[in-house]
C-alpha cells in the first residue's frame, strides 16, 4: 500500500475510481428503481383515465415537486454538501436532524395541499387532496435516499425504493379489480406505498428523525439551505406557472400530452437524477482532493448526459411509429409523438449541458450565484412557455419553445459556474498561481468556507 509522508496509508487511484464506481452504480439503481416506479406509475394512469384526469395526476405531481425541491433545499442538500463521507456518529446526528426537517416540510406543505383540494373540487381538487394526505410519508421517503448516499450506503437506498414498489404495484391492480380507479386513488396508493418506505428508513439507519430538531437545522444550515430551497423553488415554481398557464391557454388535455411527453424521457431522467446522486458527493470530494479537476469533471458531467438524452430520444423517434407508442401509452400515443423531438431537444439542454455546470457551483457552495441563475431561468422557461402556448396555440409549439429556453438556460449556468471558479481561485495550476502573484497574497479559497469541515455552530 502506498504512504504519505506523514506515514498515513494513501488510497490507490484504482481503488478510489473503484470506490467512485461502486457508489454510482447503487446511485443508478436506485434512481432506476424510484423513477422506474414512477414512470410506470404514470403510465398505467395515463392508459387507465385518459387525457383529463391524467393531466390532473400531472398537476397534483408538479405541485408534489415543488414540495420535494423545498424539503430538499432546507434538509437533504446541506446535508450532501456538508456531510457526504463523515464518520459515522456525526452522520446520524445530522441525518436525524434533517429527516426531521423533511417531515416538518411535509406536514406543513401538506396541510397547504390538502386545504387547495378542497376549496379547487372536482377532478384536480381530489388529485390535491390525496397528494396532501400523504406528502409527509413522501418527504420523508425521499430524506431517506439522499442520507443514504450521502454515508456512501447506496444500497440501503435501493432497497427502500425497492419496498416501496412492491408495496405500490399490487396496490394498483387492487384498484383496478375492486373499482376504485380514479386520479384520487391513484395518487393516494402512491404516496401511502412511499411512506411504507419512510417507515422502514429508521430501522435501517438505526436513527429517528427528531422533528424537534428542524429549527436547529435550519439555523446552522441557513447560509445554504435558504438558498438552496429558493433555487429549487424556483425550478419548481416555474414548472406550476408553465402547467397552470398551458391548462388556461390550451386546457387540460394538452397539460396530459405534454405530461405524457416528459414520461417517455423518463428513462433518460431515471439515469439522469440517479446519478446526480451521486455526482455532487464525487465532486465535493474532488474539491478537498483536487479542485483544479473540477471544472473537467463537470464538463466530463454534461457531455455524457447530452449523449444519453440524445441516443434515448432517437430510439424514441424510431420504436414509438413501431408498436412501442401504443405500449406504453395507448390512444394517448399519437398526439404525443409530435412531442417527442423537441423534449429531447429540451432535455438535453438543462438536464444535459447544464447539469455540470449546476454540480459545480453546489459543489462549491455557491449558493447565492446558482440561485440567480436558477431564478434566471426559471423566468426564461416560463415565459418562452406561455408564449409558444400564446403564439402556436399548439402543445408542439409550446414546447418548442420550452426546448430553447432549456439551451439558453445551460449557458446562464455555465456563465455563473466559471464567475464563481474565478472567486474560489479554482482552475489550472498556472492560473491559480498566476492569480496568487497578481494578488501579492493568498486569498482564502471559496471552498475553505463553504465546504468541507461542519461550522462551529453545528453539532
Amino acid at each position: 500500500m502506498a504512504v504519505t509522508a506523514k506515514g498515513i496509508p494513501a488510497v490507490l487511484p484504482w481503488r478510489r475510481a473503484r470506490q467512485a464506481a461502486r457508489r454510482l452504480g447503487w446511485g443508478v439503481a436506485d434512481q432506476g428503481m424510484s423513477s422506474l416506479t414512477n414512470f410506470l406509475l404514470s403510465i398505467y394512469v395515463a392508459r387507465t383515465l385518459g387525457a383529463v384526469q391524467f393531466g390532473a395526476f400531472s398537476l397534483a405531481y408538479v405541485t408534489f415537486g415543488f414540495a420535494l425541491n423545498v424539503s430538499r433545499g432546507l434538509a437533504t442538500d446541506p446535508l450532501m454538501v456538508r456531510f457526504s463521507g463523515t464518520d459515522l456518529p456525526a452522520w446520524r446526528r445530522a441525518v436525524a436532524d434533517c429527516t426531521g426537517t423533511a417531515v416538518a416540510v411535509g406536514l406543513a406543505s401538506g396541510a397547504c395541499v390538502s386545504a387547495a383540494g378542497l376549496l379547487l373540487g372536482g377532478t384536480t381538487g381530489s388529485a390535491f387532496l390525496a397528494l396532501g394526505l400523504t406528502l409527509p410519508g413522501l418527504l420523508l421517503q425521499d430524506s431517506w435516499r439522499y442520507s443514504f448516499f450521502a454515508l456512501g450506503r447506496g444500497h440501503y437506498a435501493f432497497i427502500n425504493d425497492a419496498v416501496c414498489a412492491a408495496s405500490l404495484l399490487p396496490s394498483l391492480v387492487f384498484l383496478q379489480m375492486s373499482g376504485h380507479a380514479s386520479v384520487f386513488w391513484f395518487v393516494f396508493a402512491w404516496g401511502a406505498t412511499t411512506t411504507v418506505g419512510a417507515a422502514i428508513g429508521p430501522l435501517q439507519a438505526r436513527v429517528a428523525p427528531s422533528l424537534a430538531a428542524a429549527g436547529n437545522w435550519l439555523s446552522s444550515h441557513r447560509d445554504l439551505g435558504p438558498r438552496f430551497t429558493a433555487e429549487g423553488s424556483a425550478s419548481s415554481v416555474a414548472g406550476l406557472l408553465r402547467s397552470y398557464g398551458i391548462d388556461l391557454i390550451l386546457g387540460l388535455a394538452s397539460v396530459g400530452y405534454i405530461q405524457a411527453a416528459n414520461t417517455l424521457i423518463g428513462p433518460f431522467r431515471i439515469v439522469y437524477t440517479g446519478m446526480s446522486m451521486i455526482t455532487l458527493p464525487e465532486a465535493a470530494r474532488l474539491l478537498r482532493s483536487s479542485p483544479q479537476r473540477l471544472p473537467l469533471y463537470c464538463a466530463a458531467v454534461s457531455s455524457g448526459f447530452v449523449m444519453l438524452g440524445l441516443a434515448w430520444g432517437v430510439a424514441l423517434l424510431v420504436a414509438m411509429p413501431r408498436g412501442l407508442g401504443y405500449l406504453m401509452l395507448g390512444s394517448l400515443w399519437r398526439p404525443t409523438y409530435p412531442l417527442v423531438l423537441p423534449a429531447t431537444v429540451s432535455a438535453m439542454g438543462m438536464a444535459g449541458a447544464g447539469i455540470g455546470a449546476g454540480t459545480g457551483l453546489h459543489a462549491l457552495g455557491a449558493a447565492r450565484r446558482s440561485l440567480r441563475a436558477m431564478l434566471l431561468s426559471s423566468a426564461l422557461t416560463v415565459a418562452c412557455a406561455l408564449t409558444g402556448a400564446m403564439v402556436t396555440g399548439t402543445a408542439v409549439g409550446t414546447t418548442w419553445f420550452v426546448a430553447a429556453a432549456s439551451w439558453l438556460n445551460a449557458l446562464v449556468f455555465w456563465w455563473q459556474f466559471r464567475q464563481a471558479l474565478r472567486e474560489a481561485d479554482i482552475g489550472t495550476a498556472h492560473g491559480r498561481a498566476s492569480s496568487l502573484r497578481r494578488t501579492g497574497r493568498h486569498r482564502r479559497p471559496l471552498i475553505t468556507r463553504r465546504v468541507g469541515s461542519p461550522p462551529a455552530a453545528r453539532r
